[in-house]
């Protein structure tokens, strides 16, 4: 396959070849001229529609809400599942030693192409056609967000995922309060037994440090 079939599956058509070119070279093949540059700016980009979608989706999510959503929409392991849909991993050019260690089917390097892609095709054309390629490669992710899911806190998410494998429920532990009484942070410990994992998180009261000790741990476990 050559970089051209891609327009086949983004319905996109380049006008400067040397974009995709570079969107699709990774570090390994080339110092001076890969695509990490470009993956800083599709990953902007990518976030920018995606919050926009589930913004106008989801009007009755708040802030927290919309926040755990977009996650789950681009962190690594989706991206990856959209790259390989569209056979991204055939374009990507590697250096011999990601070649001969299947790097082209690695998680992190087809996410980042996939970023560098979008900002690829914004830089060869605008915004709106940016948006356009975006919404139609995520498409069936947008339809199929879990919202019920997703919505829930971090900690009832991470006891209703413990619980489904019946597994010790997790441990909270607070560790330090620091700050005046009305400018008080906590610093909450959170460990999970049975997957010898730890965490902390910190917020201006335990409920709070709680939530952000429950969702680092629910990151590790790629939830």
């Amino acid at each position: 396959m050559t970089p051209d079939n891609l327009s086949t599956f983004t319905g996109y058509q380049f006008r400067h070849k040397e974009l995709l070119e570079q969107a699709l070279t990774h570090c390994s093949f080339s110092r001076n001229l890969n695509n990490e540059r470009l993956e800083f700016l599709g990953d902007s980009i990518l976030n920018l529609v995606i919050s926009n979608h589930i913004y106008l989706q989801f009007d009755d999510a708040s802030e927290g809400d919309l926040s755990r959503i977009r996650a789950s929409l681009v962190k690594q392991e989706p991206l990856a599942g959209v790259a390989r849909a569209i056979d991204l991993g055939d374009h990507i050019r590697l250096g011999g030693g990601e070649l001969k260690s299947g790097g082209f089917r690695r998680d992190s390097i087809l996410s980042d192409a996939l970023e560098a892609l979008i900002a690829a095709i914004y830089l060869d054309s605008d915004y709106a056609q940016a948006e356009t390629v975006i919404l139609h490669l995520f498409r069936d992710l947008l339809q199929n967000v879990d919202a019920d899911s997703n919505l829930k806190d971090a900690k009832t998410r991470l006891q209703e995922y413990l619980q489904a494998r019946q597994k010790e429920l997790p441990r909270y532990t607070v560790e330090q309060t620091s700050g005046k009484s009305h400018d008080q942070v906590f610093t909450v410990g959170c460990e999970l037994v049975d997957f010898e994992l730890q965490s902390r998180g910190k917020g201006s009261s335990r409920k709070k440090a709680e939530q952000q000790a429950a969702q680092n741990l629910l990151d590790r476990l790629g939830l």
